[in-house]
């Protein structure tokens, strides 16, 4: 099982429960969509399942380890809500800090990991903007940069937190059609509201709202009239 979690409950200084028993697996290769309100606690089971924060009470396994101990095994896309646009810093030196998870360097970046960086520029299409500022790229070209990051350490895992917010329908639907291209070569966990989009292609969903609720992508769809966070309907269960 590439990631397994048990009985997590997670309160911030003890004080305000932000998830509550919540138990699941998720198998190597699968496409799993993560959806639930603002504040619900998607973010925060992001930060846990990253080994940046620990849980208050349970357990979460992530490739047979603790999840501090893999996180060069981890690929990360964060959302995007400032950028200064004016920091000097180009396409291609975002992209290789992805690769120091696994290539720990001092000085001047190697032209093997260049080499991988332009890989991974070129696996999202944007390898004519290597040289390129960081800050003048449009929001989608941000976001596919910060993804080529996260694929220059060749990880197992690729986690995404909302990773499409305010970018245009057409790039958005370029970054679903690459990340489902990922579909079982990685596993993949995103977190997202536009779940019209892309939720049908998804193995299944996890709505956080505090607890967690499992549902196929078909029951997705059709509680969307519904509003997607009315009492769960279905207990969350494993999938292997």
């Amino acid at each position: 099982m590439t990631l397994s979690v048990e009985n997590l409950s997670f309160s911030y200084e003890k004080k305000v429960l932000v998830l509550e028993n919540l138990s699941f697996s998720i198998a190597k290769g699968k496409f799993i969509g993560i959806f639930g309100p603002n504040g619900g606690g998607k973010t925060t089971l992001l930060k846990l399942l990253l080994g940046l924060m620990h849980p208050s009470e349970g357990r979460i396994e992530v490739l047979g380890q603790p999840p501090s101990e893999v996180t060069d095994r981890l690929g990360y896309v964060p959302q995007v809500r400032r950028l200064d646009k004016t920091f000097p810093i180009s396409v291609i030196e975002v992209v290789l800090h992805g690769c120091l998870a696994k290539h720990r360097s001092f000085g001047n970046f190697s032209q093997k990991l260049k080499n991988k960086a332009l890989e991974a520029l070129e696996r999202v299409g944007l390898q004519d903007k290597a040289q390129d500022p960081f800050g003048t790229l449009s929001g989608g070209q941000i976001q596919r940069t910060l993804l080529a990051r996260a694929l220059a350490s060749d990880p197992e895992i690729l986690l995404l937190d909302e990773a499409t917010v305010g970018i245009d329908p057409g790039a958005l639907e370029e970054i679903f059609r690459f990340l489902l291209q990922l579909r079982g070569e990685i596993t993949i966990l995103l977190v997202t509201h536009n779940l019209q989009v892309i939720a049908k292609e998804m193995d299944y969903l996890l709505c956080i709202n505090r607890e967690l609720a499992t549902y196929t992508p078909e029951q997705v769809c059709e509680h969307f009239a519904m509003g997607l966070y009315h009492p769960r309907l279905m207990k969350g269960e494993d999938h292997d």
